[in-house]
Formats: C-alpha cells, sequence, structure tokens
C-alpha cells in the first residue's frame, strides 16, 4: 500500500537539527572540535581513549590478551570518552582521532608520539608492533585481514544499519528494519558457514579477525547487544554461538569488556584502567 507520507528528498539538503532517537544530540553533518579539552595522560606508553562500546572493546580485549602472553610492555592506561556528552568532540580527542570516533591510541614510546584510530588499525598496529595474533606466512596472514576487514565493512550494517532502525530510531519503519535484517542475517550465515569448517575464523588460531568480530556479532547471538536474538533467530547459527562462547570464557576478553565501562552492574565497570589489579577477576 502506498504511503502518502513518504519522503521526497529535497534538491539540497539542509541540517534541521535534531532528529530523535539515541545520540542525536550529538550528531552533526560537520567535524572538528567543538571545545577545548586535553587528554587526560596515564604513565604507561600506551594511553587508550574509548568506550565498552563493540569497537572499544576490540582494542581492549586485544591489550589484556596481549597482557595475558606475558608482554608487560603492553601495559596501558584507559580513559572513557563519554560520546553521549560529545566529549568525543574535544580538541584533544580530535587530535588524536579528526573522525571523532572512538576508540583512539596514542603510543608515547615512540617520538614524536604515535596516533592511531580506527580500531581496526589499531588491531593491526598492536599486532605488528607486539609480533602477536597476526599470522606471518603469507596465505595465512591474507586469510586473517581479510576476515578483519569484513568485519569493519560488514558491522555499518549491523550496527548503524539494523541496531539504529531496531533498536535506537524514534519510530519503527518496516523497510529498513526488513532490509538490514535481511543483510545482518546474511551476514551470520557468512560466519556460520565458515566456522562449520574452522576454529576461528581465519583457521585453527585466535587472530585479531576474531577479536575483531566478537564484540559485535559473537555479542549479537549471545544477546548483550539489541535484544534481538529471538528477531533474528539466532539459534539457528550454531556454529557462530559455539565460537562466541568459547571466546566469551577467556579470561582477557572478560577483562577487556569491563574495561570503559560505565554502565551496567556496579561491579562490571572499569571506567579507567591503569593497572592489572583494576580488572581482577
Amino acid at each position: 500500500m502506498p504511503d502518502d507520507t513518504a519522503y521526497t528528498p529535497p534538491r539540497v539538503w539542509t541540517w534541521e537539527g535534531q532528529e530523535g532517537g539515541r545520540f542525536t544530540s550529538t550528531n552533526r553533518p560537520v567535524a572538528g572540535p567543538t571545545h577545548e579539552c586535553a587528554l587526560p595522560r596515564g604513565k604507561h606508553p600506551l594511553q587508550l581513549y574509548s568506550l565498552a562500546t563493540p569497537n572499544g572493546v576490540k582494542v581492549t580485549i586485544m591489550l589484556e590478551e596481549l597482557l595475558a602472553l606475558g608482554r608487560e610492555d603492553a601495559e596501558y592506561d584507559a580513559f572513557p570518552i563519554d560520546i553521549s556528552e560529545g566529549e568525543q568532540f574535544g580538541s584533544g580527542f580530535v587530535a588524536v582521532n579528526p573522525n571523532s570516533k572512538i576508540p583512539a591510541l596514542l603510543d608515547c614510546s615512540t617520538r614524536p608520539a604515535t596516533r592511531v584510530f580506527e580500531s581496526g588499525a589499531i588491531l593491526v598496529y598492536l599486532a605488528e608492533k607486539f609480533s602477536a595474533f597476526l599470522p606471518t606466512e603469507a596465505a595465512a596472514r591474507a586469510e586473517c585481514l581479510s576476515w578483519l576487514f569484513w568485519q569493519v565493512g560488514s558491522a555499518p550494517y549491523l550496527g548503524g544499519g539494523f541496531g539504529h532502525f531496531y533498536a535506537y530510531a524514534p519510530e519503527k519503519y518496516e523497510y529498513p528494519i526488513n532490509r538490514y535484517t535481511m543483510e545482518v542475517k546474511r551476514q551470520l550465515d557468512v560466519l556460520d558457514r565458515n566456522l562449520a569448517k574452522r576454529r576461528f575464523l581465519g583457521g585453527a588460531d585466535y587472530t585479531i579477525a576474531d577479536m575483531a568480530t566478537y564484540p559485535w556479532y559473537g555479542v549479537l547471538v549471545t544477546g548483550d547487544i539489541y535484544e534481538a536474538q529471538e528477531f533474528l533467530d539466532v539459534a539457528s547459527y550454531r556454529n557462530v554461538r559455539r565460537w562466541a562462547d568459547d571466546i566469551a570464557d577467556r579470561p582477557a576478553v572478560q577483562r577487556g569488556r569491563r574495561v570503559n565501562r560505565v554502565w551496567g552492574p556496579e561491579d562490571e565497570r572499569v571506567p579507567e584502567r591503569h593497572a592489572a589489579s583494576d580488572v581482577d577477576l
């Protein structure tokens, strides 16, 4: 049936302020800082500015996994960036990430300090810096990076697409929900078919591809985001659930998921992290 309220795009789009929905107060069509605000610094060479969203958790999992390997030089300070309050638009944060998105990493062990932004880039940077969780053999490395960038390219359909229209939009509309549900289920099928033959995404070994994908798709099937398990019939993706449960059982993953967490049960929150004792399980 035709929709009499169908939207007709104007010839030139102009921003008219808030459109409603979660995070709407910080959405805007321009970049750059909105206010002066220096970033705090801790005592370790690695300074992380983040929040325990799926993208932020990728990096804290990686850092905790490196520490679990005994890499003491991977010790880090983690400071929360409250994206609901617009802290990502402070001048200090924008200097580390001009895209104003968490997470952002500053490696002060180099001179000058090295900034790294975008979660996938941070994972590759840390994997190469510490020679861990990224295969060196050409074919295995290519497979790992292929799955890493599959996640980078796919997650916007899950988060900004499905997650927004199903869970956060001020009004629910059938077309966008159906469109993004179809794509998310296709992505889950891609993962499920691959994991039917492998323990981890790239093969037998746990890598940064798994660390990147788990906080989105693993947490989706375990029901920790969007409360859409029944709607998406996630129980049918048995291989994804097996893989997600295996990763969730890793102590480093459990610690990493708590870092920069400012919501949920009090005993699961670690707003700032400066020492291993901060996230002792």
